[in-house]
């Protein structure tokens, strides 16, 4: 789906241990687990041997009353690990009781991913035939907003473009095509708290990324808008996903633009919007969201890009609560998966 990226069809047969009993990943019995320190809920399932992003809202749902703002873990707590969607098999009928598991995957490989992160499992065709153009902030010579954490420094350039990675896969995993505007082959998704810095970052397909900030938004412009030339008479969207600089004291949430003219591009925007209001009421009942869409179109690409857009703000890089937002990879996992529920319910309604 990814132009340019190879496309390997993987065939995946996980083979689980002869279990003694009612199979432990029935929905009758659970596994529960208790939660180490530095845990988090994406390496907790991992340990458990269950694909991280497929379980995750089941894993939310099964733990929310256990959960610290919807999606971190209490050291030392019991959680319910979410059975997988196994087809078990009666393997020695004559042993009592004795099972194996055999779970078949088929997906393709996007290396630009990582390699833990390469392999797109398709989850539905509801975004088939669309295409979605995705542009991280900065990049290449330009950071972006920094802050320092932990005595390191950290920069939006890195974090925007993680969240664009896991949304890209989000979108593809439903069948859409996806273009990566800024990119970097060497970082792929990441895990880590501290992402490190680089300046290798280029733009679709490879081409250099000017020092001088205005040739760096009309070299974006460029492309996007030549691919939305080639790409005629398909549905398209633009997202772009920024981190904002703010005093260190203020709090934001997350918040969307779009043009004025466009009410394609209004819709995108408050559908996600709306997608947001309505994790906040299910994830964190007793905090209000207050998170905004409007247009402005005196933003460069807001304004020059040819298809409907929303652009998105997901925090400030220097208050230390918005830094917890995008520095955990659940969270980062988590702002992917709902800006992509928020793309899916903008196409279907």
């Amino acid at each position: 789906m990814i132009d340019l990226f190879i496309r390997n069809k993987i065939l995946f047969f996980f083979l689980g241990a002869c279990l003694t009993g009612a199979s432990a990943f029935s929905q009758d019995s659970l596994i529960t687990v208790t939660a180490e320190r530095g845990d988090g809920i994406l390496s907790l399932l991992r340990k458990q041997g269950v694909d991280p992003y497929e379980s995750f809202d089941d894993f939310v749902a099964l733990n929310m009353t256990n959960l610290r703002d919807s999606v971190h873990l209490y050291a030392g707590r019991k959680y319910v690990i979410p059975a997988a969607d196994l087809d078990t098999v009666e393997v020695v009928p004559s042993i009592k009781k004795q099972t194996t598991q055999i779970k078949k995957i088929e997906g393709k490989a996007f290396p630009i991913f990582g390699k833990k992160h390469e392999i797109v499992l398709s989850k539905s065709e509801r975004l088939k035939g669309n295409v979605y153009y995705l542009v991280s902030g900065h990049g290449g010579p330009d950071p972006g907003a920094m802050a320092i954490y932990g005595g390191k420094s950290i920069s939006e350039d890195e974090y925007a473009y993680d969240i664009t990675l896991r949304l890209g896969k989000e979108l593809l995993s439903h069948g859409a095509t996806v273009y990566i505007i800024i990119r970097d082959e060497n970082d792929g998704i990441r895990d880590e708290r501290i992402l490190e810095m680089d300046r290798d970052e280029v733009a679709y397909p490879d081409k250099t990324i000017p020092l001088n900030q205005v040739a760096r938004l009309k070299q974006r412009v460029q492309i996007v808008n030549e691919l939305y030339r080639r790409n005629r008479g398909k549905y398209q969207r633009l997202i772009v996903t920024h981190v904002d600089s703010r005093s260190k004291g203020q709090n934001i949430d997350v918040f969307f633009y779009h043009h004025e003219k466009s009410k394609n591009g209004k819709k995108l925007a408050e559908s996600i919007h709306k997608t947001f209001q309505e994790k906040y009421r299910k994830y964190q009942p007793n905090r209000s969201y207050s998170g905004t869409f409007e247009d402005r179109t005196s933003l460069y690409l807001v304004k020059k890009t040819h298809p409907a857009m929303t652009f998105i703000e997901v925090g400030n890089i220097r208050n230390k609560k918005d830094q917890r937002r995008i520095l955990d990879p659940d969270n980062r996992q988590a702002l992917a998966k709902w800006i992509s529920e928020g793309v899916l319910l903008d196409y279907e309604d």
